[in-house]
């Protein structure tokens, strides 16, 4: 089979690195990859965003699969164009692909089919937004309405930072046209989950649960990044849980979208917030979470290609997924700067050090110039640990992270703190080989105070 994968990020590395493990022997290419893509795949010099060099290489090449990893690709209508000319592809249509890519329509559809969410207000202006802020108060939640790279969702603690998110994304257009509406809703309280299924437009099969870590500081403290770490199973999601989740928020979503006559085809991410009120929908994503990706896949004991073709062929029908019981747990290396201006071009050293068994190293801003791998984006690295539980998996990863060096590298301290919490473990003090504060050469992780809320 040849394959071709679509982007050139962690998740993007991390569905080739499972892909090219398919007894089917796929040949695999990527466009555009990165410096540890292509160690398993041919890459492509194309972006991720040119849907008709994609097209005309995969209609040439006679590509028997494509998986389209961004999001950008889809509310381009990637899949569309893909498929009006003959040509399998793993992902939702630009209709169905509304979901993620405006959080206006995803909240009326909620409350059309009556699925949990926080309570919200829809505003094209920003004076009416700003009146109504004063109105109800503080904290709230502001989202540009289209697609920001995942920092398009703003937690305002006062009115005035409230106010100024308005007026970030609205007057100034920090995000272009997908700030040209806001959402305005309540900010919940509890915990995050995010799960993913596989649909295929009428079945589904929910992956394990995982968690992601979206602020730059520890202690969920900055401003939302794109994430900075994640890890699987989350212990949150309990198995009754798990079933109330199923049948409020992911079957209704099916159902829904196929009876609105866009029905969804390709992972469907939720991402959650579990309340003393029950599951409530934060957002949706339609594609693999990155870097939640890089934790889940690493458990997946059955073949990813083959789950895909029979989402593509709508054969999901009675399937089971099976998982390893271990935990994989993904810590970030990022940036000097993230998710603010950073430079690229950065030497990183250290990769060649990385020979354990039960550590996986995902490329995300990278690439390579001559021996010397360099980086190349805000989010770089994607060190995943694997163990019989979190903690085990928490101690790998970062054992890792630290032979890992390049200037101004920033990483959180605290990945999967909750789940330490519920073992009675403090992810601030010293583990055996973990991720204590005083284990930290000089410059590597950052105790500062967050920086303002638009910085």
């Amino acid at each position: 089979m040849k394959i071709l994968v679509v982007g050139g990020g962690g998740r993007e590395h991390a569905l080739v690195w499972k892909i090219a493990q398919s007894p089917l022997a796929p040949r695999i290419y990527a466009a555009p990859g990165n410096a540890g893509i292509q160690e398993l795949a041919q890459c492509l010099p194309v972006s991720a965003t040119d849907i008709a060099e994609l097209l005309d290489f995969a209609r040439l090449e006679d590509i028997d699969l494509t998986v389209v990893g961004p999001e950008m690709p889809l509310q381009m209508g990637i899949v569309d164009r893909f498929q009006e000319n003959g040509l399998k592809i793993f992902g939702p249509s630009q209709e169905a692909a509304l979901l993620e890519t405006s959080k206006v329509f995803a909240k009326e559809f909620m409350d059309r089919h009556d699925i949990p969410t926080a309570e919200y207000r829809v505003f094209d202006s920003a004076e009416e937004a700003g009146r109504y802020i004063e109105q109800i108060g503080a904290p709230v939640v502001v989202k540009a309405d289209g697609l920001a790279a995942g920092k398009g969702s703003i937690v305002a603690q006062t009115v005035c930072d409230a106010q100024a998110a308005i007026r970030w994304i609205m007057a100034e257009k920090a995000f272009g046209q997908a700030g040209e509406r806001v959402v305005v809703e309540e900010f919940l309280t509890g915990e995050e989950a995010s799960i993913l299924a596989l649909v295929d437009g009428r079945d589904h099969l929910i992956m394990i649960p995982s968690q992601d870590h979206k602020p730059i500081f520890d202690g969920d403290r900055g401003p939302n990044t794109g994430g900075m770490g994640a890890y699987a199973p989350a212990l949150v999601v309990t198995e009754a849980l798990m079933i109330e989740i199923e049948e409020r928020i992911i079957q209704p979503v099916v159902v829904g979208m196929e009876r609105e006559g866009r029905p969804y085809r390709g992972i469907l991410y939720a991402g959650l917030m579990i309340t003393s009120a029950g599951p409530k929908v934060v957002e949706f994503n339609c594609r693999f979470g990155d870097p939640e990706t890089q934790a889940i896949l690493p458990l997946l004991e059955d073949d990813l290609l083959e789950l895909m073709q029979a989402v593509c062929d709508r054969t999901l029908g009675h399937r089971q997924v099976r998982w390893s019981s271990g935990a994989a747990v993904c810590v970030v290396m990022a940036s000097e700067g993230y998710p603010g201006p950073y430079q690229r071009g950065v030497v990183i050293h250290g990769l060649e050090d990385l020979a354990e068994e039960d550590v996986l190293l995902f490329h995300a801003g990278t690439k390579r110039q001559g021996s010397q791998v360099l980086t190349d984006g805000g989010r770089v690295l994607g060190v995943t640990g694997l163990g019989e539980d979190v903690p085990q998996a928490v101690r790998r990863a970062y054992q890792a992270v630290e032979k890992i060096v390049f200037q101004g590298a920033y990483f959180r301290r605290d990945i999967a703190h909750r789940a330490l919490a519920r073992e009675g473990i403090s992810s601030q003090r010293p583990m055996e080989g973990g991720p204590g504060a005083s284990d930290l050469p000089e410059g590597r992780g950052d105790d500062r105070s967050p920086p303002s809320l638009l910085m």
